[in-house]
């Protein structure tokens, strides 16, 4: 692993000598049992908070690709580092600024996915396109717990993911083919089926116990992290809308899974997060690889796929790691 530190942009006391960094890019370049594959990619950690940093000129010389965006949700959570009861308007705002800085740093037909709440499907679509985005898909992302309820209407089972580009067209879409289970009386796939708008085949991270292995824990057993996002949802954003060598930017990165899941395909990434602790986390978790972090398991998910070895960067050697081994 190769790391190269850039200056300082923060003044935390409480971080660590390589946090108090700033930034550093590390290179994909780790080998253990479950993580076999060497390449060039490369993901940059940066402590900023997104808009500052948008703002900078010259940040990258390299447009952006796809851009994965997941802000927080402005319903009251407590954050160290940011206010989630802020103005309906400001928010907004905010948002629409975000949109619109992160456009003008990416190449003619990026991609970006913007993911909210169901009851702000309005206000993504609104704000894409006053910051011109191109609408190319709502997606529903139906979650396998149980509903959110309600005393007088429908409960809640879904988050949204609204798809658009820079320009009419996506400068890359990868018809990803999935084979997920079968309802009952339904004949056997024998190719598998095209990847739709209703993705009800990710478990999301949930609170507690049940978040499973991949969930970041503290000493103490809590969660590191409780809006962590899971590598099955980032791995297959990237793989439909990027190819190897693109440029993967989440400025609200959290915990960097884009960051971790980017680096194992063969893209590069950038991963902005303003908050100290939820840096230290993220430099930690791409510093040290996990079994848990890796996308084997989930790329044989995708082996009816045309290309898929092209897809997701491998070389012909590496063909087993499709099989998830």
């Amino acid at each position: 692993m190769i790391l190269e530190h850039e200056g300082t942009h923060t003044n935390g006391d409480s971080l660590t000598h390589e946090q108090k960094t700033g930034s550093y890019r590390k290179n994909a370049t780790q080998s253990s049992s479950n993580q076999e594959k060497k390449s060039d990619a490369q993901c940059l950690v940066i402590h900023a908070e997104c808009t500052e940093w948008l703002r900078r000129p010259g940040q990258d010389s390299k447009p952006i690709d796809l851009t994965f965006l997941d802000p927080p949700f402005n319903q009251g959570k407590a954050y160290t580092s940011h206010n989630d009861d802020m103005c309906e308007e400001d928010y907004w705002l905010w948002m629409k600024e975000i949109c619109q800085l992160t456009r003008q740093k990416s190449s003619d037909g990026a991609g970006i996915y913007f993911m909210q709440r169901e009851k702000n499907c309005e206000q993504v679509l609104r704000v894409l396109r006053e910051s011109g985005w191109t609408y190319q898909n709502l997606i529903i992302w139906k979650k396998k717990t149980s509903a959110v309820p309600s005393s007088f209407r429908l409960g809640k089972s879904h988050q949204i993911i609204v798809f658009a580009t820079n320009g009419r067209k996506p400068r890359v879409f990868n018809k990803l083919r999935i084979d997920p289970p079968l309802p009952a009386g339904y004949k056997p796939r024998e190719n598998g089926m095209l990847l739709t708008d209703v993705w009800d085949d990710i478990r999301e991270m949930t609170s507690g116990y049940f978040a499973g292995e991949e969930a970041l824990r503290n000493p103490n057993g809590s969660r590191a992290h409780n809006q962590q996002s899971p590598i099955a949802l980032l791995l297959r954003i990237i793989l439909c809308s990027s190819s190897p060598g693109d440029l993967i930017f989440d400025p609200f990165a959290g915990t960097a899974t884009t960051g971790v899941v980017s680096s194992q395909i063969g893209r590069n990434s950038i991963c902005l997060e303003k908050d100290a602790q939820n840096f230290g986390v993220m430099t930690h978790r791409v510093s040290f690889p996990r079994a848990s972090d890796s996308v084997n398991r989930f790329l044989k998910d995708y082996t009816h796929t045309d290309s898929l070895v092209q897809i997701t960067g491998l070389h012909e050697g590496q063909k087993n790691r499709i099989n998830g081994t």
